[in-house]
């Protein structure tokens, strides 16, 4: 690889932007992709199909052996609300590699007892959300049932471009919170974004159930193109 490839690559990934290295198996020519380039790339479809998995790989185009060398950041996960659920979601999110932040500024909630080996930040959302850099490659989910935290966070999430964001509560629950946010400036295509109820329809009743629906619609809006999510919803 080329010295200036090279510093390009690592400069998109610091900046946690997907990036990917395409060569020729053949001749060995090399060139990078980042990802505001993908759809007008003649590729697009194979370097969005292997940049969605997650995975390097070998693919077939114009006659050329081309592999595929995907550098797409770990993905994270910010958990609003230190609730039965979030301890549930936890772990099943760290088993998944991502990195899990919980935010909850009760302090009763928020203990290294009920989160163990979980980074915990118990401050509000306007003091605990800026530091954290959320971007595009996080998975938000706002589970208080508090509009002092929740409403707030959600708001946040909207500016940074989540690739997942959901919020406990039922649809009645959902339009008092639309009404809300619509009126603290949120558009309907953030209040769109909402998933709400939260996680996939699964019959999901206890807490782990609900965590488990929630992890399962994650993992569909990283991996699964727009058309399949809404056939797995």
């Amino acid at each position: 690889m080329k010295l200036a490839t090279l510093a390009e690559l690592n400069a998109e990934r610091a900046a946690r932007r997907p990036v990917i290295l395409v060569t020729d198996v053949a001749s060995g020519e090399q060139r990078l992709v980042k990802a505001k380039d993908i759809a007008a790339d003649p590729l697009r479809n194979e370097l969005s199909a292997q940049l969605r998995m997650g995975k390097s790989g070998m693919v077939e185009a114009g006659g050329k052996r081309l592999f595929l060398n995907v550098y797409a950041p770990t993905a994270r996960l910010v958990v609003v609300g230190a609730v039965h659920i979030s301890q549930a979601l936890a772990p099943i999110a760290r088993s998944l590699g991502y990195d899990v932040t919980v935010v909850d500024p009760r302090t009763a909630f928020a203990s290294p007892e009920r989160f163990p080996d979980v980074p915990l930040i118990a401050e509000w959302p306007d003091v605990a959300l800026p530091p954290l850099n959320i971007d595009h490659y996080t998975a938000f989910v706002a589970l208080t049932h508090d509009p002092k935290i929740d409403d707030p966070a959600l708001l946040h999430a909207f500016s940074r471009d989540c690739f997942y964001i959901g919020a406990l509560g039922s649809r009645k629950t959902h339009g008092k919170r639309a009404e809300r946010l619509r009126a603290q400036g949120a558009s309907e295509a953030d209040i769109s974004r909402i998933r709400a109820p939260i996680g996939l329809a699964i019959g999901a009743v206890s807490p782990a159930e609900i965590a488990v629906s929630i992890m399962a619609e994650i993992t569909a809006a990283l991996r699964l193109p727009p058309k399949q999510q809404e056939e797995a919803a």
